[in-house]
């Protein structure tokens, strides 16, 4: 496999240079609550992370045990942030903020303490995206 095939010579194929990974009580439930909210695929694995793709992403949920939980802070892009964020509300995440059309670009809209204490912000990008490179 060369390079351009993975992204790097170091990663495995499809994967991004950075990966984040979760780890909580009650891994099995995480991973269906992402599937119902983002359309994620992959299945929990007792024995090894679950890889779920979001989009063109992954995310990796561990079970706590040897490790201790570790929640996240999520930024994701979705095709439409308000259904997204209303299914999250829906399945239990607790809204922190309604979505909105922010200076940058994107309809946000964020819900903090999804059941294991990640915090989730639902993003559609609708313009221009400022960064410093530009």
């Amino acid at each position: 496999m060369t390079p351009e095939q993975s992204g790097s010579r170091f990663t495995p194929k499809g994967w991004h240079t950075v990966t984040p990974r979760i780890v909580v009580h009650e891994a099995r439930h995480l991973v269906a609550f992402v599937k119902q909210v983002s359309g994620a695929t992959g299945d929990y694995r007792p024995d090894v992370p679950a890889v779920l793709r979001v989009g063109d992403s992954i995310v990796m949920v561990s079970d706590a045990g040897t490790r201790p939980p570790s929640p996240a802070f999520l930024y994701v892009y979705v095709e439409n942030a308000d259904e997204t964020y209303r299914r999250a509300v829906d399945a239990g995440a607790r809204p922190l903020e309604e979505p909105r059309d922010l200076p940058y670009g994107d309809r946000r809209g964020m819900m903090v303490e999804d059941r294991w204490g990640n915090t989730w912000q639902i993003a559609t990008h609708l313009g221009q995206f400022v960064t410093d490179d530009e």
